[in-house]
């Protein structure tokens, strides 16, 4: 089901020392951790709780998301004390995966983008999407 533009969720983030280079810039890997936060908290946004999915939840098999695919455009750089946002729109929704698209931002200039799909998993398996997830996600 692909979706008609919904609106992203937003998440900001400063950068840290630790975040960055020898040269003070954003080292390549810390924008993949910025945007697993903005994925995170977009799942936190809709209520679904990551911990309790990795239990098992009202009977249903424990289940948890990985990366199948992303891709990703390093546009710009950032640099330390920066303030970024993460924005995080779904894009499209199947029944055991989903399709995210992600930019990080420096006020309104985009530093990054990326195509993200996402896997549904459960015992170390594809699986399809619980149904409250599953409607959760496709909420406008």
């Amino acid at each position: 089901m692909i979706l008609s533009t919904p609106s992203p969720h937003t998440l900001p983030i400063r950068v840290y020392y630790e975040d960055t280079d020898f040269s003070g810039v954003v080292y390549h890997a810390s924008y993949l951790r910025f945007m697993e936060r903005g994925r995170t908290e977009l799942l936190r946004s809709l209520g679904i709780d990551q911990q309790a999915a990795f239990s098992g939840v009202d009977g249903q098999a424990p289940f948890g998301f990985a990366v199948r695919a992303m891709s990703i455009e390093f546009l710009k750089a950032a640099s330390m004390d920066d303030m970024l946002t993460i924005e995080t729109t779904l894009a499209q929704l199947g029944g055991a995966s989903l399709e995210l698209a992600q930019r990080i931002l420096r006020g309104h200039e985009v530093l990054v983008a990326a195509q993200v799909r996402i896997a549904c998993v459960s015992q170390g398996r594809a699986a399809r999407m619980p149904d409250f997830v599953r409607k959760k996600l496709a909420q406008p």
